[in-house]
């Protein structure tokens, strides 16, 4: 056989278009099979049709967050982030206190500002 062989064929494979969408009962149960150690993540998705990666990533929201979060395929929201948003809701109440307090000085204002100018007209006339 020569050194340099050249590929006179080449051949394509598809997946044949759709992804699949997989009811939550069924990520539940895949994913309870890599729960038991007995096997690996690879195996169980090989077995289940399902890429490693992704049962990875149902494992890892399920054990998050329960089976809500495989279920409707969401992010768990980390503690952190909780925090962060409590700690931007505080910050942004602080500050609508702040807007509140100066729009009663300045109404407050405004009518003294008008009744001085009802008492000089009407010491005018």
């Amino acid at each position: 056989m020569p050194e340099h062989v050249l590929m006179t064929e080449l051949e394509i494979i598809t997946d044949g278009g759709r992804r699949r969408h997989w009811t939550a009962a069924d990520k539940v149960r895949i994913v309870e099979e890599t729960l038991d150690g007995r096997e690996s993540i690879s195996v169980v998705a090989r077995r289940n049709g399902v890429a490693p990666n992704l049962l990875y990533r149902w494992r890892r929201l399920m054990l998050e967050g329960g089976s809500v979060a495989v279920a409707g395929d969401d992010e768990v929201t980390s503690n952190k982030v909780v925090r962060q948003l409590e700690d931007r809701i505080r910050e942004l109440e602080r500050e609508f206190g702040r807007k509140t307090l100066e729009a009663e000085i300045l109404r407050e204002a405004l009518d003294k500002s008008r009744s001085k100018m009802r008492y000089c007209l009407g010491a005018r006339r």
